[in-house]
């Protein structure tokens, strides 16, 4: 019966929990750097972070955020440079068109 209730039970919705790529990524942090990361203010700033977000998203129209984040997207992304071609014959050594005779 017990059994029963606890899988009736749904698990309470979390606002923001560290998945494991972000737990991982926090272990590397300690790590490397010999920092202690306190779970509790990280979890925080990311439900600050979300809250934030959302209040974004409901004043904008949707246009608007899609226009932001295509112009985002042309500041992030570099304009392909087109290749330099360059002559492999001009860049050889010239060499005498006969062999130098052996000593």
């Amino acid at each position: 019966m017990i059994r029963r209730i606890i899988r009736k039970r749904r698990p309470a919705p979390t606002l923001a929990g560290i998945s494991l790529e972000e737990e991982l990524a926090l272990i590397r942090v300690e790590l490397m750097y010999g920092l202690r990361v306190n779970r509790e203010a990280y979890l925080r700033r990311k439900v600050d972070e979300r809250n934030e977000m959302t209040t974004r998203m409901r004043e904008r129209e949707p246009a608007e955020m899609l226009a932001d984040l295509r112009g985002s997207l042309e500041r992030t992304v570099q304009p392909t440079v087109q290749p330099t071609v360059v002559d492999l014959r001009s860049r050889r050594q010239s060499r005498p068109h006969q062999d130098p005779e052996p000593a």
